[in-house]
């Protein structure tokens, strides 16, 4: 269903605005509306950050409520590294407070805004109270599809420690 709701995004927000949409993810809006956290990029490779309301009448309609751009970050803060949580906050000028959907959409989104950083940017970007295992493209659980991976390795760690507990002691 998210490939769907990217394609869709992409060409009824994002192509006519002449933007290539890059990341989304979804967060927790007010209301009965759904709210995506979209990372894209201009032909002139500037970077936009937004938040766009999803509204469901006879057809399917987007707004972008708030734009920021990457190059205005000065930091991602996920709260708590060692704690499962969706919660994180985006540092401009003021401090926007968000929560995704998931923990892992969360690292979702801030490995994709390092990635675009690292490509169009190249700045100091802060990225802080983050397990930078889950972060970093060189580790041997990155992949294109990383929320997967994320899980994998949550279930490997989980079977190991099952494992270890039926382990008789000598």
């Amino acid at each position: 269903m998210s490939s769907l709701l990217k394609e869709d995004l992409a060409k009824r927000l994002f192509g006519p605005r002449r933007l290539r949409l890059q990341e989304f993810i979804e967060v927790e809006g007010s209301g009965a509306e759904r709210c995506y956290l979209c990372a894209a990029v201009s032909k002139s490779e500037e970077v936009e950050i937004c938040m766009v309301k999803h509204f469901r009448d006879r057809e399917e309609k987007y707004e972008v409520v708030e734009e920021w751009f990457l190059k205005d970050l000065e930091m991602i803060d996920g709260k708590e590294a060692d704690t499962d949580n969706p919660y994180f906050d985006m540092h401009f000028h003021k401090v926007y407070s968000m929560e995704a959907y998931s923990c892992a959409s969360k690292y979702t989104f801030a490995r994709t805004l390092s990635n675009l950083n690292e490509t169009y940017l190249k700045k100091d970007l802060k990225i802080v109270n983050f397990d930078s295992t889950y972060l970093n493209d060189d580790s041997i659980w990155s992949s294109n599809n990383r929320d997967c991976l994320v899980l994998m390795r949550i279930c490997f760690y989980a079977s190991n420690l099952l494992c270890l507990s039926l382990c008789p002691l000598s």
